[in-house]
């Protein structure tokens, strides 16, 4: 079953007049929940799929995160210092819209940033209350969020005070995961606060793959890139190196021993060898059969594991991502899924986040 793409009208003499006005109108018709002027929260696929069907993501069953009781959201929803081909972000070409997508517009207070977020997911969770599908007890938990993963869409680090989000999540008894393209190494060098656990994304291991891929806006990114790696061992908390993985584009030979080499350097705690999804703006620049099968995410992580000694400790296949890992146990930031790495998935490739696609590719 093909999936119907709703068209956006959009209404161009208001947007030279107030471009972000149209913009979040724009996100908000995509079920994002926008919070002052720069950061937004929304729903995440397996949120639903853990309140209805009593399901949960590989976050579970990898690091023990709450599925339910989890919020996903991004403190700077339309800005970043990449135009990455792979990414579902709002940017100028796909609309017709111009900003400045390098720099937040304005600075939000972290302490109103946070409130907002979390007044927004219990907005979300409400139309959940009438749902007879609903497990009573998950909905009750989930109004008492546990944890943060800051990331969405957008660059993080672009937020000047995002030691201080991260403090005050800590604060109210949250963890965090804080999600990065790698491109501010004197951000996280400088954080008063480590996140609960720190993710740097990666599809290129050089520099030409990584301008035609993750297409920077700012110069010298891919030095910035490589400069992040090398303070990764640094962090006190988990880290994790995620490679996300397109067909016909990073996934041979000489890639994976590229990516071993990016995971010498940094050392992460873990490796996360993980589908791209065909979804958003990226549809325009990358063909359905460039998201691979859960089999050759699969295969490729035992290429990388091959490579690096990262023995592959667990897998989600609803969500056709690999777990490469340096520890034997793994450090668990929360109480979902007792079993931890053991923990049996519930149904296939069909039914995760990428299932309304597995016929098309």
């Amino acid at each position: 079953m093909v999936r119907r793409k709703r068209k956006i009208r959009i209404d161009f003499e208001e947007a030279k007049k107030d471009p972000y006005k149209v913009l979040f109108a724009i996100l908000r018709k995509q079920k994002y929940h926008i919070v002052g002027h720069h950061s937004a929260v929304k729903k995440c696929h397996w949120t639903h799929a853990a309140l209805t069907e009593g399901r949960f993501c590989y976050k579970c069953k990898f690091y023990g995160i709450e599925t339910h009781r989890c919020v996903q959201m991004s403190p700077a929803v339309l800005w970043c210092w990449n135009a990455c081909i792979h990414c579902w972000r709002l940017r100028p070409q796909d609309i017709g819209i111009e900003w400045d997508e390098t720099k937040l517009p304005t600075v939000d207070d972290p302490e109103l940033i946070a409130e907002g977020v979390l007044k927004e997911q219990l907005r979300i969770l409400s139309g959940y209350k009438g749902n007879p599908k609903v497990n009573r007890k998950l909905l009750e938990e989930a109004l008492k969020p546990k944890h943060v993963a800051i990331s969405l869409t957008g660059e993080p680090l672009l937020y000047p005070r995002l030691s201080e989000l991260i403090q005050i999540f800590h604060r109210k008894g949250l963890t965090t995961f804080l999600v990065t393209r790698a491109i501010r190494p004197d951000v996280l060098a400088n954080l008063d606060e480590e996140p609960s656990q720190l993710y740097v994304s990666f599809e290129a291991w050089n520099k030409e793959m990584y301008n035609k891929l993750n297409v920077p806006l700012a110069p010298r990114l891919w030095e910035l890139s490589l400069k992040t790696l090398e303070i990764l061992p640094s962090f006190t908390c988990p880290t994790v190196m995620r490679i996300t993985v397109m067909k016909g584009v990073n996934m041979g030979e000489k890639d994976a021993e590229g990516f071993a080499k990016l995971v010498e350097l940094a050392q992460p705690t873990y490796v996360e060898v993980k589908a791209y999804m065909h979804v958003g703006a990226s549809t325009k620049r990358l063909p359905r059969s460039a998201m691979p099968r859960h089999g050759e995410v699969r295969a490729f992580a035992k290429l990388i594991s091959e490579k690096t000694g990262y023995p592959i400790v667990s897998e989600s296949i609803p969500s056709r991502v690999v777990l490469l890992s340096r520890l034997k146990k793994p450090i668990r930031l929360g109480k979902g899924c007792p079993e931890g790495w053991k923990t049996p998935d519930i149904g296939g490739e069909e039914s995760g986040e990428y299932g309304k696609y597995i016929s098309e590719v």
